[in-house]
């Protein structure tokens, strides 16, 4: 590292993970430390709140030293402190911001504020650079958009959810089918064992909508499975798994790629938790392939809540000198285009 290089220490604490990084120019990760509370909120069904945050008070001191030592930096090669601001939960993002504006207040550094869903479209930037104009596929448990990026850090939503994001509709059919939580992975593991699929719909709204909406298929799921319960007929778990993926994974793609082709993208971008699927990452990846759209996917790593991608977004605003003032608030709504 030569003394011209930025450095940005982030931290991410927007709902169960803490996670604290290092990032080098925006594309160099030094350190990327990620604390998991999935087995502590396992037994609830969900996130508790009160119980993240108070995880993360547990844990955020240690993690910052932790990433440090892995970054094999002192805290005075640093350039400036990002955190999420949100969107999250607010009692853990007030965790994360506390402890970024303390540290960047004691080393006299700039403070960054990112929204977390920037952060998901900007861990692309960790794989290769992105090109303007680029479509990006948030694909969440609270999120699920389309969004077009004309030129760094602006961003216009083209398209979103109008009712369950579709990690949160995951979670819900997995319930159904008696699958622990976090949802997603297992329906995605049972979905590859079937050898057929249960037929279920798909809501494709207006005929020039980017919207989406997974609440009628949960319904479907829901009912298929009452049905079955209540004939006293054994539930074909797998083949109801594989429709319901294929149905959410056939919308997002074939929605995705149709954004790409009407603004003229260079790029699709995936992000996002769900992103780490692997139907959803098979099939976009084919499809784009026979129409020759340059995809970009992160590495497993970077899919899930991380602090890595909030200092890729972070050096954004270094670039600009745009930072965050001392009295910097938690913001649960937090607005992507606007930030």
């Amino acid at each position: 590292m030569n003394e011209q290089s930025v450095c940005i220490l982030a931290v991410e604490t927007s709902c169960d993970e803490t996670s604290v990084a290092v990032v080098e120019n925006g594309v160099r990760i030094r350190s990327n430390v990620v604390s998991s509370q999935i087995e502590t909120h396992r037994r609830f069904g969900g996130v508790v709140p009160e119980i993240a945050s108070r995880k993360h008070v547990e844990s955020i001191t240690w993690m910052i030293e932790e990433a440090l030592q892995q970054a094999e930096l002192t805290t005075d090669r640093l350039s400036a402190i990002a955190v999420t601001q949100g969107p999250g939960l607010v009692g853990a993002l007030l965790v994360g911001i506390m402890a970024a504006k303390s540290l960047a207040y004691a080393l006299e550094l700039p403070l960054i504020a990112v929204h977390h869903i920037a952060g998901h479209i900007y861990a692309n930037q960790l794989v290769q650079p992105i090109e303007y104009p680029a479509i990006a596929l948030v694909v969440s448990g609270g999120h699920t958009e389309l969004v077009y990026l004309e030129a760094p850090a602006r961003f216009r939503i083209v398209g979103q959810t109008r009712d369950d994001a579709a990690g949160e509709a995951y979670d819900k059919v997995a319930r159904a089918l008696r699958l622990p939580y976090p949802g997603g992975p297992h329906i995605d593991k049972l979905a590859h064992e079937a050898d057929v699929a249960q037929e279920m719909p798909r809501a494709w709204l207006e005929p020039d909508s980017y919207d989406f909406s997974f609440s009628g298929l949960k319904s479907a799921v829901l009912n298929t499975v009452n049905q079955a319960q209540m004939r006293g007929e054994a539930l074909q778990s797998a083949q109801i798994a594989r429709g319901f993926q294929e149905s959410v994974i056939d919308v997002l793609v074939t929605k995705a790629l149709r954004a790409v082709n009407e603004f003229s993208a260079r790029q699709l971008l995936l992000a996002g938790g769900v992103a780490a699927n692997r139907g959803l990452r098979a099939q976009l990846s084919e499809r784009c392939a026979e129409l020759g759209v340059p995809l970009i996917v992160p590495p497993l790593s970077l899919c899930t809540d991380n602090a890595a991608m909030i200092a890729a977004a972070a050096f954004l605003k270094w670039e600009r000198r745009d930072f965050a003032e001392l009295d910097l608030q938690a913001v649960p709504l937090l607005n992507l285009e606007t930030w």
